[in-house]
């Protein structure tokens, strides 16, 4: 029979460990130190939270101006509510930080809003150089804030990156021909013609009335103000020059009517006293189709 002394000796570890005693030296045993590309990451490893000072802009990112006092408004919006949507962020073991994809806007903001943290949704596994601007691009034509531009240089960029034409453009962006198509005539302007529609001097509208002009000189003194010497520049006497220095008697004469048939026997006809093409053409029916949309939420009865 074992003596006493010999069954606590058989016991004694489960008692020491009962009570908290341990064998080894007593030293927790800490955790691998975490790769600085997991910080701040939660369980649902798409979202998390992240010190400001791990994240950069992307040097080229394809905007590079942001109006400081739209940047204060969001600012102000920010440390009211908070951020209410994440930027999306990649991994750069180059710079080993989170490079901004899109959200750029934001991070200014809640740096200047003064907070530590910026809610980010990361992307996982690699993006190729194109993919990348394309992103950017559309993130920022979905901005409303874009000026004319900018835009339009957006929208010649996607069309380069992806070897696209206007339409296949439109169909991806969920934009029209029309539209686009004015916007890239502003990039057919001389360059100092293009910085004043970028401030607002120019409207963008009488800019594409002057782009119809091939002579560089002739878009100048069109858009210079009523007869060169300066003033306001309205779309009416832009377009008005334009038919005079382009030949408004034969515009005159032609003119334009273009009908329009549907499946349900309905016409729609479109004229104009001057000649056209059919990306006016589609501006007119959309101004149409506007106040058709509007006579119908205001009740507005057929006579």
């Amino acid at each position: 029979m074992a003596s006493t002394r010999s069954i606590l000796e058989q016991i004694r570890g489960k008692v020491d460990e009962s009570m908290g005693v341990r064998a080894n030296d007593g030293k927790p045993q800490l955790s691998p130190i975490a790769h600085p590309k997991d910080v701040g990451r939660r369980a649902l490893r798409t979202f998390g939270t992240l010190e400001i000072t791990s994240i950069i802009a992307d040097p080229d990112q394809p905007r590079t101006e942001f109006d400081q006092e739209q940047l204060e408004r969001l600012a102000q919006s920010i440390r009211e509510k908070g951020q209410l949507a994440p930027i999306r962020v990649r991994w750069s073991e180059q710079h080993q930080k989170w490079i901004i994809i899109s959200g750029e806007r934001r991070y200014r903001a809640t740096k200047l809003a003064g907070l530590p943290t910026v809610e980010c949704h990361f992307h996982e596994g690699e993006l190729s150089e194109t993919a990348i601007k394309e992103q950017q691009l559309i993130e920022n034509l979905l901005r409303e804030d874009l000026k004319p531009i900018e835009e339009a240089k957006a929208f010649e960029q996607l069309m380069k990156l992806n070897n696209w034409n206007a339409k296949e453009l439109s169909a991806a962006i969920a934009v029209s021909q029309g539209k686009i198509a004015r916007s890239l005539a502003l990039l057919k302007l001389p360059p100092d013609v293009q910085e004043k529609v970028e401030s607002g001097e120019i409207s963008a509208r009488a800019a594409y009335e002057a782009s119809k002009l091939d002579s560089p000189e002739q878009q100048r003194t069109t858009l210079a103000g009523p007869e060169s010497g300066g003033g306001e520049v309205t779309i009416e006497a832009v377009q008005k020059q334009v038919r005079q220095r382009k030949g408004v008697a034969q515009e005159r004469t032609r003119g334009l009517k273009q009908t329009f048939i549907t499946e349900e026997g309905f016409k729609v006809t479109v004229t104009a006293s001057r000649k056209g093409n059919y990306h006016e053409i589609e501006e007119a029916l959309q101004h149409a189709i506007e106040e058709v949309r509007l006579r119908i939420q205001n009740n507005v009865q057929l006579s």
